[in-house]
């Protein structure tokens, strides 16, 4: 064996090797290159699930909104008005959902008291809950003593306009039901014995709020119910 044909071998296994080793780098630094991609995607991925469960709120979540309608939608009819049949429709459109228990996120009581022409109407047990399914909404009533119970699984406010829509009894600034205000007739919503003016639906409900709508003459206005005793436990 000749020293060039040597060299030569040396050479050419040297150029091998490095060759091997040029493609071992490579082959490492493609993968530190897939690594670092697949934790950015990783880190993406992580803050946009954080941000996204954020920005959905738990009321939002519920079908529940944080800020309650300050209208009413229901039938002009005149007084008595029953609790409506279909008790899911009516909550429905109060845009409130149905729920299968009561919430206990908040859980407070107000009471309404609706007088006409000096005379109390009967605020009727079973508004916003369905006798069928057993389902209620976070806004209902079990009796009929006017008490309306506020028991939502997420924190939220609730209006009067909400109530009256379940009820199914039309309620703006100049009118209840099918009684209009005008000529002689007042219609004034009072809470705690004060006046409220403008639309009463809009009044938001807080716990023993005592809520009066009276309508008739103005000599019927002169001593609203303030207060109500509230049953041990409400």
């Amino acid at each position: 064996m000749t020293s060039g044909s040597a060299k030569k071998r040396a050479e050419a296994a040297r150029k091998a090797l490095a060759a091997a080793n040029k493609r071992d780098r490579r082959r490492r630094h493609l993968f530190s290159y897939s690594m670092v991609g697949l934790v950015v995607l990783i880190v993406v991925g992580v803050v946009l699930a954080v941000t996204l469960t954020r920005g959905s709120s738990p009321a939002a979540a519920s079908g529940i909104p944080t800020t309650p309608a300050a209208t009413a939608q229901g039938d002009p009819n005149p007084p008595p008005w029953a609790a409506p049949a279909d008790a899911t429709t009516r909550v429905k459109a109060a845009g409130l959902p149905m729920l299968d228990n009561e919430g206990e996120v908040v859980h407070i009581h107000a009471h309404l008291d609706v007088i006409v022409d000096g005379k109390p109407v009967t605020v009727p047990a079973g508004v916003g809950i369905d006798q069928n399914t057993g389902q209620l909404s976070p806004l209902h009533t079990h009796d009929t003593s006017g008490v309306i119970h506020v028991e939502s699984p997420v924190q939220a406010e609730f209006s009067l306009g909400q109530f009256f829509t379940e009820w199914d009894v039309s309620l703006a600034a100049d009118h209840l039901g099918s009684l209009q205000a005008g000529n002689d007739k007042v219609l004034q919503a009072y809470v705690n014995g004060l006046p409220v003016q403008g639309d009463p639906a809009a009044i938001v409900l807080h716990a023993h709020d005592e809520i009066a709508l009276v309508y008739g003459t103005a000599t019927q206005q002169t001593s609203p119910p303030a207060t109500y005793t509230f049953p041990a436990g409400l």
